[in-house]
């Protein structure tokens, strides 16, 4: 089973550590990243969000960023990403 872990609206410096203990906490799951309320993602957050991708890849897990909003899509492609090049998944 998949576990889905909701994205909070600002991925600011604050959220950092909290979004880093959650999604450990998901750890040896297959885990969905829901970023359909982001409004706002800071560096760091998105930093986080590799190295999780990076790690679950690595632990032959699926880690994917399902419902992302617009500005949610908008900042990832500033950083030169999108939501299925951070995964690493194929876009569908």
């Amino acid at each position: 089973m998949t576990a889905v872990l909701a994205l909070q609206e600002r991925l600011d410096f604050g959220a950092v550590t909290p979004l880093k203990s959650a999604i450990l906490g998901y750890s040896g799951q297959d885990l969905e990243i829901d970023a359909s309320q982001v409004t706002h993602m800071g560096t760091l957050c998105l930093q986080v969000l590799i190295a999780a991708a990076n790690d679950w890849k690595q632990a032959g897990k699926t880690f994917h960023i399902i419902s992302p909003s617009e500005t949610c899509k908008t900042q990832l492609a500033l950083h030169g990403f999108s939501p299925d090049t951070l995964t690493g998944a194929s876009p569908t």
